[in-house]
């Protein structure tokens, strides 16, 4: 069977270091890693420990489920796990439950954040720039193109687009897309 194996530290501030892991793993680059994973170079992936592997809980499933998908055997040596056993894939099951609890609890966090701001009265999105929609709209009937008229009032394609389809005579149209 012909394996990768896969190590990291969170930081590279001098007080952490991979030494422990290179010890027992050799370093593999992530990657250089998911690759040849689907160019099916490799049979099974050993890591040091889980938490040392993805990025996130979401990118690990993401990558377990890749590797499953791939018939690549999965091995964290530290926490006794080999998705390849039937009590590795339970595992397996449980993590992406997690992560799919995790994804909830973020998008909830945010909406209830979006909310609070919304009460307090502020703006969300882009800021709105002030553009003069008089100006817009002679330079069209002119015969200006939509890209020199957004390169010479030095604003977006689009809010030119906007500008023209609403008609806006207020001098304020928004940025956001």
């Amino acid at each position: 069977m012909r394996a990768a194996i896969y190590s990291r530290v969170s930081t590279n501030n001098g007080q952490q270091s991979p030494q422990m892991q290179i010890s027992e793993l050799r370093d593999y680059a992530l990657n250089k890693l998911m690759a040849d994973a689907h160019q099916r170079r490799f049979d099974a992936v050993l890591i040091w420990k889980l938490d040392r592997f993805g990025r996130s809980l979401r990118h690990l499933v993401n990558a377990l489920a890749e590797f499953e998908a791939l018939g690549i055997a999965f091995v964290s040596l530290r926490d006794n796990l080999d998705l390849s056993t039937p009590s590795g894939r339970l595992m397996f099951q449980i993590i992406g439950a997690m992560a799919e609890f995790e994804r909830s609890l973020i998008q909830e966090r945010v909406r209830a954040g979006i909310r609070a701001a919304r009460a307090k009265g502020r703006r969300l999105g882009r800021p709105r720039a002030a553009v003069d929609a008089a100006k817009i709209t002679c330079l069209r009937t002119q015969g200006c193109s939509i890209r020199d008229i957004a390169a010479e009032l030095g604003c977006s394609r689009s809010l030119v687009h906007k500008t023209l389809a609403n008609g806006s005579s207020t001098g304020v149209a928004s940025t956001a897309g």
